[in-house]
């Protein structure tokens, strides 16, 4: 017997539901968002925080391990050296940059944006260390002059480090490791040379990594891309009335 026979009525279908239809029709899985703690800013400004916070803990006697201690005990153990190796060893790092790059072992940026990277990272560098230094006129322990606070030699040494480390950690950590051991020696000769406390060598060190991972933070034409304004940019000969020869650019802007 039929359902209509015994006088059961079908349901009419369900209307398709539409309210959701546009949220992710291609069913491709949402992206998760990192927490804060795990963005690039924070990783790259965490070891340079680090650094020169302890600078600051140690500044001027401060700290569990002041500086007169350390300077102490460092000319305890040099108590007649003296060198000028420290000036010349702060472009180390980029010497090794170079004599790795003709070596043929690949970089990770072409030349050109390294190049960048290194004149954008100098700038930051000198800006922070030298507007540092005016602001917390520290003697330094030879008496000299009052721009003791931070390293300068020790932040450009730390900066080319960082600097040969990013261009080619994917290929051997050490070059990074031989880098930031030339950085670690500057920073130490420093010390030995009566020209600069603890807390000047370690907030200096910690200026240079800073610099370079802001420049790299910042750069958007990296890996031989070409810069934005060009992009979109076509040329074609063109014949101009009268004969004459030229050439012609017709540009459409990207997004």
């Amino acid at each position: 017997m039929s359902s209509a026979a015994l006088g059961q009525v079908t349901p009419p279908a369900a209307a398709p539901d539409t309210t959701h239809k546009f949220e992710n029709p291609a069913g491709v899985p949402a992206v998760v968002k990192k927490p804060w703690y795990r963005g690039k800013l924070v990783k790259a400004t965490i070891v340079p925080a680090v650094l020169i916070g302890y600078g600051a803990y140690t500044f001027n006697g401060g700290g569990f391990y002041t500086n007169q201690q350390a300077n102490r005990d460092i000319h305890r153990l040099f108590p007649t050296y003296r060198t000028h190796l420290d000036n010349v060893l702060i472009f180390a790092p980029y010497a090794e940059l170079g004599l790795v790059a003709l070596a043929g072992v690949e970089s990770r940026n072409d030349r050109l944006n390294t190049l960048l990277v290194i004149g954008k990272s100098e700038l930051i560098m000198l800006a922070s260390v030298y507007a540092v230094k005016a602001l917390t006129r520290e003697e330094r322990p030879d008496g000299s002059d009052n721009l003791s606070f931070p390293s300068g030699h020790t932040a450009q040494a730390f900066l080319a480090a960082s600097i040969v480390h990013n261009e080619f950690r994917d290929k051997s950590q050490w070059y990074g490791i031989g880098a930031y051991t030339i950085a670690t020696g500057v920073g130490a000769l420093r010390m030995i040379n009566t020209k600069h406390w603890q807390s000047d060598v370690v907030a200096g060190a910690g200026f240079g990594i800073l610099s370079a991972h802001l420049a790299y933070l910042s750069h958007r034409n990296r890996w031989g891309r070409k810069p934005r304004i060009l992009n979109g940019t076509s040329w074609t000969p063109t014949v101009y009335p009268g004969g004459g020869m030229g050439l012609g650019m017709t540009w459409h802007p990207t997004n």
